[in-house]
């Protein structure tokens, strides 16, 4: 593991998996239907399922986001209404749909925590931070999609909120590599320290270890 400003607090860390969905993260989602290369949001399922696995066997909590609108878009504000109309058209994340579900790769499991939200930051008006207060975390590992979008933004929401937040740059994917740089490099800058999945692991394996 590179030299940090700051660690994970050992039994006090919790997995956050960012909208692992089908719409972002498969060829029949509705990101592609629109024309939206997806190919780096793809490749970020297998580092997050070593992320998810090792999360598993060193009994660190799993928590997973879905960004969900109602499916009349009441809900969807100035992005669906304005900035990406042919979403709400594809019917982009509505409830009800296989678009909104965990890619199967991914899919949670009886106790991992999922929390349903409908804008990027996973903090807005959703139940994520009882769950954390709950379990005593101070300290996010985060995997996902899109770097630049709901990571991001989750990243800064967090780090205000004084969690440690540790990005994962190998296990994010965005629509857009310059974005995708452009957000890690952001992110390292001010609201987080970046890590690749080996160097969690290499964190988590005493405490898995423990666990045996």
């Amino acid at each position: 593991m590179p030299e940090l400003r700051m660690t994970p607090t050992a039994g006090r860390t919790a997995l956050m998996v960012i909208d692992m969905q089908n719409a972002f993260c498969t060829d029949g989602g509705s990101c592609a239907k629109i024309g939206l290369d997806v190919s780096m949001l793809k490749a970020a399922i297998e580092p997050c399922r070593r992320l998810i696995d090792a999360a598993r066997g060193a009994a660190v909590p799993i928590i997973y986001t879905r960004y969900i609108y109602r499916a009349d878009y009441a809900d969807g504000g100035v992005m669906v209404k304005y900035l990406l109309p042919a979403l709400g058209e594809s019917d982009h994340l509505a409830a009800g749909t296989p678009d909104i579900e965990v890619v199967e790769a991914l899919s949670p499991q009886d106790g991992d925590y999922v929390v349903d939200k409908n804008r990027p930051s996973s903090f807005y008006a959703t139940g994520l931070e009882p769950i954390l207060n709950g379990l005593d975390i101070d300290s996010l590992v985060v995997c996902g999609v899109t770097t630049n979008c709901c990571v991001e933004t989750t990243v800064r929401d967090a780090s205000q909120r004084d969690y440690k937040t540790f990005v994962v740059t190998d296990a994010t994917g965005e629509l857009e590599k310059e974005r995708h740089d452009l957000a890690i490099n952001t992110m390292a800058f001010l609201f987080a320290e970046t890590v690749t999945v080996e160097d969690v692991l290499q964190f988590w394996q005493p405490m898995q270890l423990s666990t045996d």
